[in-house]
């Protein structure tokens, strides 16, 4: 190592020096105390190297944690916080790289370079082991990146998108001959989301207070997004008051039901209309969010979600993106009802952009 090379040359010096005249000891000692002050503080400096090798000096303790990494490790998305993490820590990719080798996982700096930019995501398991020892070598709490990771698997809001971008959703809106906006304003909108014992999403039910925009509106369009592995042939729809229930489309590949909700009257430009209807699914696994997309500005909009009693939450949050693709920014957590098992959020006047709850499973 550099500092034994030194203190071996300074060794060599001072044996040699035995043998000089007197008048020369003295500079010979003098010599040798300076080769050991520069040893000295060359070993310094290479305990030090030495320790930001062992990650002391990958971050500026534990108790720095800035504003921004905060706010990114509560509200994501992973690639965020991963890229907040590393700047709070001053380490350079290949720094990263070095310390992830020396836990044992193999990842180049290009793969850290994507996984910051949010160009790709970990998702194998080597990949995941070098998350976990992320969050060691960046000083992260346990699981932080872990669980945003899982969060931004697909959220609710991305599929939404992904389907309305692929045209599936466009296509059974055409063949009910409806509009985009079906001719509605939404002045009110009130959602009831609920969570079975197997921790999927049972059911929902939507009450809307719209006004017409055109005279000869006479209906509604439900659109319904399954979770992951659905089965929309197993959904229902039920309509529950002031109004019935029409033609129903649904699409397998993306989870997708629409039906028409026919009301009892042909509506007249300006005329109110308050219905109410509800959707049966059950059909999947485990989901960890409800999301609702608002394309235009509208009325209030009340969100609740109800979680069977014998598959509790460990926590819940709500949270608001700009767009289905941006980073999610408000969240706040929430009080989860002791008697009711509920949660809810109550947005005055929605803007285009994504609201929803989240929650982490214990």
């Amino acid at each position: 190592m550099p500092h034994a090379t030194q203190h071996a040359d300074a060794t060599g010096y001072a044996c040699a020096a035995e043998g000089v005249a007197p008048s020369r000891r003295a500079d010979a000692r003098e010599a040798d105390v300076s080769g050991r002050a520069d040893v000295s503080r060359r070993a310094d400096a290479s305990r030090r190297a030495d320790a930001s090798e062992n990650g002391d000096a990958a971050g500026h303790g534990d108790d720095a944690c800035p504003v921004e990494l905060d706010s990114a490790l509560r509200g994501g998305p992973f690639h965020v916080a991963l890229r907040a993490a590393i700047a709070a820590r001053g380490l350079p990719l290949q720094r990263v790289q070095h310390h992830l080798t020396r836990h044992g996982v193999k990842v180049g700096v290009t793969s850290l370079s994507y996984w910051q930019q949010g160009a790709r995501r970990p998702q194998r398991p080597e990949s995941l082991r070098a998350v976990r020892a992320l969050e060691e070598i960046l000083r992260l709490p346990a699981e932080s990146l872990l669980r945003l990771l899982a969060e931004s698997a697909e959220s609710a809001s991305a599929r939404y998108a992904r389907v309305k971008d692929s045209g599936v959703l466009g296509r059974l809106l055409a063949e009910l001959d409806q509009s985009p906006d079906g001719g509605l304003e939404a002045l009110g909108h009130q959602e009831r989301v609920r969570i079975g014992a197997r921790r999927e999403l049972s059911g929902r039910e939507e009450q809307h207070i719209v006004r017409a925009r055109r005279d000869g509106v006479d209906r509604f369009v439900a659109v319904h997004h399954g979770d992951p592995g659905c089965v929309p042939e197993r959904m229902t729809v039920h309509a529950l008051e002031n109004c019935r229930t029409g033609r129903v489309r649904r699409h397998h590949d993306t989870g997708v039901l629409v039906a028409e909700l026919l009301f009892d009257t042909r509506l007249r430009a300006g005329d109110t209309c308050l219905f109410r209807y509800a959707v049966e699914d059950g059909t999947a696994d485990l989901t960890r969010e409800y999301a609702r997309l608002f394309d235009t500005v509208g009325g209030q909009y009340a969100l609740q979600v109800r979680f069977d009693p014998s598959a509790l939450p460990a926590r819940c949050h709500r949270f608001a993106q700009p767009s289905p693709a941006g980073p999610r920014a408000g969240r706040r957590d929430l009080p989860l009802s002791q008697r009711h098992h509920a949660v809810h959020l109550v947005e005055p006047r929605v803007r285009p952009g994504v609201v929803g709850i989240g929650w982490d499973w214990p």
